[in-house]
Protein backbone atom coordinates (compact mmCIF):
# COMPACT_ATOMS: atom_id res chain seq x y z
CA UNK A 1 0.00 0.00 0.00
CA UNK A 2 1.79 3.10 -1.26
CA UNK A 3 1.59 5.85 -3.82
CA UNK A 4 4.67 8.03 -4.60
CA UNK A 5 8.19 7.34 -5.86
CA UNK A 6 9.41 6.72 -2.32
CA UNK A 7 7.33 3.52 -2.18
CA UNK A 8 8.55 2.04 -5.48
CA UNK A 9 11.88 0.51 -4.31
CA UNK A 10 10.04 -1.33 -1.53
CA UNK A 11 7.41 -2.58 -3.97
CA UNK A 12 10.05 -3.93 -6.34
CA UNK A 13 12.00 -5.58 -3.50
CA UNK A 14 8.85 -7.21 -2.12
CA UNK A 15 7.75 -8.41 -5.55
CA UNK A 16 11.10 -10.15 -6.01
CA UNK A 17 10.97 -11.90 -2.63
CA UNK A 18 7.30 -12.49 -1.75
CA UNK A 19 3.88 -13.20 -3.22
CA UNK A 20 1.95 -9.93 -3.47
CA UNK A 21 -1.80 -10.52 -3.52
CA UNK A 22 -2.66 -6.92 -4.39
CA UNK A 23 -1.21 -3.42 -4.58
CA UNK A 24 -3.18 -0.48 -3.19
CA UNK A 25 -2.45 3.12 -4.17
CA UNK A 26 -4.28 6.42 -4.47
CA UNK A 27 -6.45 6.94 -7.56
CA UNK A 28 -4.95 8.56 -10.68
CA UNK A 29 -4.92 12.36 -10.46
CA UNK A 30 -5.58 14.87 -13.23
CA UNK A 31 -2.24 16.33 -14.31
CA UNK A 32 -0.57 18.14 -17.19
CA UNK A 33 -2.02 20.68 -19.57
CA UNK A 34 -4.80 18.35 -20.65
CA UNK A 35 -5.69 17.47 -17.03
CA UNK A 36 -5.80 13.80 -17.95
CA UNK A 37 -5.77 11.20 -15.15
CA UNK A 38 -2.17 10.22 -14.42
CA UNK A 39 -1.40 6.99 -12.53
CA UNK A 40 0.86 7.23 -9.51
CA UNK A 41 4.45 5.90 -9.55
CA UNK A 42 3.33 2.85 -7.55
CA UNK A 43 0.46 2.11 -9.94
CA UNK A 44 2.85 2.28 -12.91
CA UNK A 45 5.43 0.06 -11.20
CA UNK A 46 2.80 -2.48 -10.16
CA UNK A 47 1.46 -2.63 -13.71
CA UNK A 48 5.02 -3.23 -15.00
CA UNK A 49 5.31 -6.11 -12.51
CA UNK A 50 1.97 -7.60 -13.59
CA UNK A 51 0.41 -7.13 -10.16
CA UNK A 52 -3.25 -6.56 -9.31
CA UNK A 53 -3.79 -2.86 -8.52
CA UNK A 54 -6.63 -1.32 -6.53
CA UNK A 55 -7.11 2.40 -5.93
CA UNK A 56 -10.20 3.10 -3.81
CA UNK A 57 -10.96 6.74 -3.00
CA UNK A 58 -10.95 5.76 0.67
CA UNK A 59 -11.23 2.67 2.85
CA UNK A 60 -14.19 3.74 4.99
CA UNK A 61 -16.73 1.78 2.93
CA UNK A 62 -17.49 -1.60 4.60
CA UNK A 63 -17.49 -3.19 1.15
CA UNK A 64 -13.91 -1.98 0.54
CA UNK A 65 -12.89 -3.26 3.96
CA UNK A 66 -14.46 -6.64 3.23
CA UNK A 67 -12.67 -6.82 -0.14
CA UNK A 68 -9.38 -6.08 1.60
CA UNK A 69 -9.97 -8.75 4.26
CA UNK A 70 -10.94 -11.27 1.56
CA UNK A 71 -7.40 -11.11 0.17
CA UNK A 72 -6.27 -13.21 3.14
CA UNK A 73 -2.94 -11.39 3.32
CA UNK A 74 -0.39 -12.45 5.92
CA UNK A 75 0.81 -8.86 6.23
CA UNK A 76 0.27 -5.46 4.63
CA UNK A 77 3.28 -3.24 3.94
CA UNK A 78 2.39 0.45 3.95
CA UNK A 79 4.70 3.21 2.75
CA UNK A 80 3.55 6.75 1.98
CA UNK A 81 0.08 5.51 1.00
CA UNK A 82 -1.68 8.76 1.84
CA UNK A 83 -5.00 7.29 3.00
CA UNK A 84 -6.14 6.63 6.55
CA UNK A 85 -6.44 2.93 7.38
CA UNK A 86 -9.55 2.24 9.50
CA UNK A 87 -9.28 -0.29 12.30
CA UNK A 88 -10.89 -3.15 10.31
CA UNK A 89 -8.15 -2.73 7.69
CA UNK A 90 -5.39 -2.58 10.32
CA UNK A 91 -6.76 -5.78 11.88
CA UNK A 92 -7.33 -7.80 8.69
CA UNK A 93 -3.83 -9.19 7.87
CA UNK A 94 -2.55 -12.00 10.07
CA UNK A 95 0.53 -10.00 11.15
CA UNK A 96 -1.10 -6.59 10.86
CA UNK A 97 0.04 -3.61 8.81
CA UNK A 98 3.73 -2.67 8.82
CA UNK A 99 4.72 0.87 7.91
CA UNK A 100 8.04 1.95 6.42
CA UNK A 101 8.48 5.39 7.99
CA UNK A 102 11.28 7.76 6.96
CA UNK A 103 12.48 8.86 10.39
CA UNK A 104 13.78 7.50 13.66
CA UNK A 105 10.49 7.41 15.54
CA UNK A 106 9.21 9.04 17.65
CA UNK A 107 11.00 11.99 16.02
CA UNK A 108 9.16 13.33 12.97
CA UNK A 109 5.88 11.50 13.04
CA UNK A 110 3.67 12.73 10.23
CA UNK A 111 3.62 13.61 6.55
CA UNK A 112 7.00 15.23 5.79
CA UNK A 113 9.71 13.61 7.94
CA UNK A 114 12.52 13.95 5.37
CA UNK A 115 11.90 17.64 4.67
CA UNK A 116 11.61 18.45 8.36
CA UNK A 117 14.77 16.58 9.35
CA UNK A 118 16.86 18.49 6.79
CA UNK A 119 15.22 21.84 7.61
CA UNK A 120 15.83 21.30 11.34
CA UNK A 121 19.50 20.52 10.81
CA UNK A 122 19.30 17.01 12.26
CA UNK A 123 22.62 15.18 12.22
CA UNK A 124 20.94 11.87 11.39
CA UNK A 125 17.66 10.30 10.44
CA UNK A 126 16.71 6.82 9.28
CA UNK A 127 13.99 4.27 8.64
CA UNK A 128 11.63 2.78 11.19
CA UNK A 129 9.56 -0.34 10.51
CA UNK A 130 6.48 0.18 12.65
CA UNK A 131 3.40 -1.91 13.36
CA UNK A 132 0.54 0.45 12.64
CA UNK A 133 -2.19 1.36 15.08
CA UNK A 134 -4.92 3.99 15.13
CA UNK A 135 -2.66 6.89 16.21
CA UNK A 136 -0.55 8.89 13.76
CA UNK A 137 2.76 6.99 13.49
CA UNK A 138 2.51 5.98 17.16
CA UNK A 139 2.74 2.20 16.78
CA UNK A 140 5.53 0.01 18.18
CA UNK A 141 8.78 -0.19 16.21
CA UNK A 142 10.08 -3.56 15.02
CA UNK A 143 13.32 -2.44 13.38
CA UNK A 144 15.11 0.80 12.67
CA UNK A 145 18.28 1.88 10.89
CA UNK A 146 19.98 5.25 11.27
CA UNK A 147 21.88 7.16 8.59
CA UNK A 148 23.75 10.49 8.82
CA UNK A 149 22.48 13.55 6.95
CA UNK A 150 25.29 15.08 4.90
CA UNK A 151 26.20 18.72 5.57
CA UNK A 152 24.94 19.79 2.12
CA UNK A 153 22.50 16.96 1.44
CA UNK A 154 19.11 17.91 -0.01
CA UNK A 155 15.76 16.33 0.73
CA UNK A 156 15.79 14.81 -2.77
CA UNK A 157 19.13 13.09 -2.19
CA UNK A 158 18.15 11.87 1.26
CA UNK A 159 14.76 10.69 -0.06
CA UNK A 160 16.47 8.32 -2.50
CA UNK A 161 18.86 6.93 0.11
CA UNK A 162 16.07 6.34 2.61
CA UNK A 163 13.85 4.67 0.01
CA UNK A 164 16.63 2.14 -0.66
CA UNK A 165 17.18 1.57 3.07
CA UNK A 166 13.44 1.08 3.56
CA UNK A 167 13.29 -1.53 0.82
CA UNK A 168 16.13 -3.47 2.41
CA UNK A 169 14.86 -3.14 5.97
CA UNK A 170 11.30 -4.31 5.24
CA UNK A 171 12.67 -7.53 3.72
CA UNK A 172 14.71 -8.10 6.88
CA UNK A 173 11.64 -7.44 9.02
CA UNK A 174 9.50 -9.92 7.09
CA UNK A 175 12.21 -12.58 7.27
CA UNK A 176 12.40 -12.21 11.06
CA UNK A 177 8.78 -11.29 11.76
CA UNK A 178 7.88 -14.12 14.17
CA UNK A 179 10.98 -13.38 16.29
CA UNK A 180 10.83 -9.57 16.39
CA UNK A 181 9.76 -7.86 19.59
CA UNK A 182 7.86 -4.62 18.85
CA UNK A 183 9.19 -1.81 21.06
CA UNK A 184 6.64 0.81 22.17
CA UNK A 185 7.64 4.33 21.21
CA UNK A 186 8.60 6.66 24.05
CA UNK A 187 6.69 9.93 24.14
CA UNK A 188 9.86 11.78 25.10
CA UNK A 189 11.40 13.28 21.98
CA UNK A 190 8.25 12.94 19.84
CA UNK A 191 7.93 15.62 17.16
CA UNK A 192 5.45 16.17 14.35
CA UNK A 193 6.48 16.58 10.70
CA UNK A 194 3.69 18.75 9.33
CA UNK A 195 2.92 18.62 5.62
CA UNK A 196 4.93 21.18 3.66
CA UNK A 197 2.94 24.31 2.91
CA UNK A 198 3.96 26.12 -0.29
CA UNK A 199 3.89 29.37 1.71
CA UNK A 200 7.03 28.09 3.45
CA UNK A 201 8.95 28.11 0.19
CA UNK A 202 9.54 31.88 -0.13
CA UNK A 203 12.86 32.66 1.53
CA UNK A 204 12.97 35.08 4.45
CA UNK A 205 16.43 36.62 4.21
CA UNK A 206 16.20 38.11 7.71
CA UNK A 207 16.77 34.63 9.13
CA UNK A 208 20.32 33.47 10.02
CA UNK A 209 22.30 32.04 7.12
CA UNK A 210 22.40 28.50 8.49
CA UNK A 211 18.60 28.41 8.80
CA UNK A 212 18.18 29.80 5.28
CA UNK A 213 20.59 27.24 3.80
CA UNK A 214 18.82 24.38 5.60
CA UNK A 215 15.45 25.59 4.32
CA UNK A 216 16.75 25.70 0.74
CA UNK A 217 18.16 22.17 0.99
CA UNK A 218 15.12 20.92 2.88
CA UNK A 219 12.70 22.11 0.19
CA UNK A 220 14.79 20.82 -2.72
CA UNK A 221 13.63 19.68 -5.19
CA UNK A 222 9.97 19.98 -4.14
CA UNK A 223 8.29 22.35 -3.69
CA UNK A 224 11.53 24.31 -4.07
CA UNK A 225 12.51 27.41 -2.12
CA UNK A 226 12.27 30.53 -4.23
CA UNK A 227 13.06 34.21 -4.37
CA UNK A 228 11.92 37.08 -6.59
CA UNK A 229 14.68 38.68 -8.71
CA UNK A 230 14.52 41.54 -11.25
CA UNK A 231 14.60 38.83 -13.94
CA UNK A 232 11.75 36.76 -12.43
CA UNK A 233 11.36 34.03 -9.88
CA UNK A 234 14.41 31.93 -9.09
CA UNK A 235 14.07 28.45 -7.58
CA UNK A 236 16.90 27.72 -5.15
CA UNK A 237 18.01 24.09 -5.05
CA UNK A 238 21.15 23.97 -2.94
CA UNK A 239 23.10 26.33 -0.72
CA UNK A 240 25.60 26.55 2.11
CA UNK A 241 26.15 29.12 4.82
CA UNK A 242 29.24 31.33 4.35
CA UNK A 243 30.77 34.44 5.88
CA UNK A 244 29.36 37.73 4.64
CA UNK A 245 27.57 40.84 5.73
CA UNK A 246 24.96 43.08 4.15
CA UNK A 247 21.29 43.98 4.15
CA UNK A 248 19.12 40.84 4.19
CA UNK A 249 18.50 39.75 0.59
CA UNK A 250 21.39 41.80 -0.84
CA UNK A 251 23.57 40.17 -3.50
CA UNK A 252 27.15 40.36 -2.20
CA UNK A 253 28.80 38.67 -5.19
CA UNK A 254 27.73 36.06 -7.72
CA UNK A 255 24.94 34.18 -5.97
CA UNK A 256 26.11 34.89 -2.43
CA UNK A 257 23.24 36.55 -0.61
CA UNK A 258 23.31 38.35 2.74
CA UNK A 259 21.06 37.07 5.51
CA UNK A 260 20.05 38.35 8.93
CA UNK A 261 23.36 36.94 10.16
CA UNK A 262 26.01 35.76 7.71
CA UNK A 263 25.29 34.88 4.09
CA UNK A 264 24.42 31.92 1.89
CA UNK A 265 26.13 30.82 -1.29
CA UNK A 266 23.57 29.42 -3.72
CA UNK A 267 25.24 26.50 -5.50
CA UNK A 268 22.35 25.34 -7.70
CA UNK A 269 19.23 27.12 -8.91
CA UNK A 270 16.63 27.14 -11.66
CA UNK A 271 15.02 29.99 -13.61
CA UNK A 272 11.38 29.71 -14.64
CA UNK A 273 11.02 27.48 -17.69
CA UNK A 274 14.68 26.41 -17.57
CA UNK A 275 16.57 23.40 -16.28
CA UNK A 276 18.41 23.35 -12.94
CA UNK A 277 21.95 24.75 -13.26
CA UNK A 278 25.05 25.19 -11.12
CA UNK A 279 25.38 28.77 -9.94
CA UNK A 280 28.30 29.61 -12.23
CA UNK A 281 26.47 28.45 -15.33
CA UNK A 282 23.24 30.19 -14.35
CA UNK A 283 24.99 33.52 -13.81
CA UNK A 284 26.24 33.57 -17.40
CA UNK A 285 22.66 34.37 -18.43
CA UNK A 286 21.41 36.18 -15.34
CA UNK A 287 22.52 39.70 -14.44
CA UNK A 288 22.56 40.07 -10.65
CA UNK A 289 25.21 42.71 -9.85
CA UNK A 290 26.32 43.24 -6.25
CA UNK A 291 23.82 45.38 -4.40
CA UNK A 292 20.79 43.83 -6.12
CA UNK A 293 18.05 43.11 -3.57
CA UNK A 294 16.23 39.77 -3.75
CA UNK A 295 12.81 39.41 -2.13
Amino acid sequence: MGTPDFAVPALRALAAAHDIVAVYCQPPRAAGRGKQPRPSPVQRAAADLGLTVRYPVNLKDPAEQAAFAALGADVAVVVAYGLILPQPVLDAPLWGCLNIHASLLPRWRGAAPIHRAVMAGDAETGISIMRMEAGLDTGPVLLHEATPIGPEETTGELHDRLAAIGARLILRALDRLPDLRPEPQPEAGATYAAKIDKAEARIDWTQPAEAVARRIRGLSPFPGAWVATPAGRLKLLNARAVAGQGAPGEVLSGLTIACGAGAVAITEAQREGRRPMPAGELLRGLDLPPGTRLE
